[in-house]
């Protein structure tokens, strides 16, 4: 019926909004983040290398905002290189009035990815942005995953039941697929 359509769709919300605000807690923020973008990078053997770009919302993911990026003139494998320019073309494109910032970037990928991240910010001139690195545990293994946080990489990690990790999950999860699907 329309009424439990309803009231689905308010639990929904209501759910998507305490895993920010368990986020903001579990991060330190100064504030719950309204705006997620994810990046994550993906290539066939080092070839057709391809960015992807998701953003959510406290609503959850908001399709209308996701870009994919199609990497060239880079060495194959260089992912370094690809997130750099895959973030070099986004934010040049929301200095100019397309969009707007988010609150939060999150980078699937470690330390190199996430300084190879600060540094475009840097030369963008992009501030007010928070930075935060997801890279997968020594097994892969879902619920391990490391998280740098900052300019500072301060590494962090959360309970493998925490909301604000299924939160991560899902958007760098949602990044990947849409990558691969380009």
């Amino acid at each position: 019926t329309a009424q439990q359509n309803c009231l689905a769709l308010l639990a929904n919300r209501q759910h998507a909004r305490s895993r920010l605000d368990s986020l903001a807690e579990q991060l330190a923020l100064d504030a719950v983040p309204e705006r997620l973008e994810c990046f994550d990078i993906s290539h066939s053997g080092g070839d057709q290398t391809v960015a992807s770009c998701v953003v959510f919302g406290p609503d959850g993911p908001i399709k209308a905002d996701y870009r994919r990026f199609n990497i060239d003139g880079i060495t194959p494998g260089d992912d370094y290189a690809a997130m750099a320019q895959a973030l070099e073309r986004r934010y040049r494109r929301l200095q100019q009035g397309e969009g707007k910032l988010p609150d939060l970037l999150i980078i699937d990928g470690g330390k190199g990815q996430l300084s190879a991240a600060e540094a475009i910010l840097a030369e963008l001139g992009v501030t007010g942005v928070t930075l935060l690195g997801i890279a997968k545990g020594p097994t892969r293994k879902a619920g391990l995953e490391r998280l740098f946080l900052g300019a500072g990489h301060r590494e962090l990690r959360l309970a493998p039941q925490a909301p604000a990790l299924h939160l991560l999950q899902q958007i760098r999860d949602e990044a990947h697929r849409f990558a691969i699907t380009g």
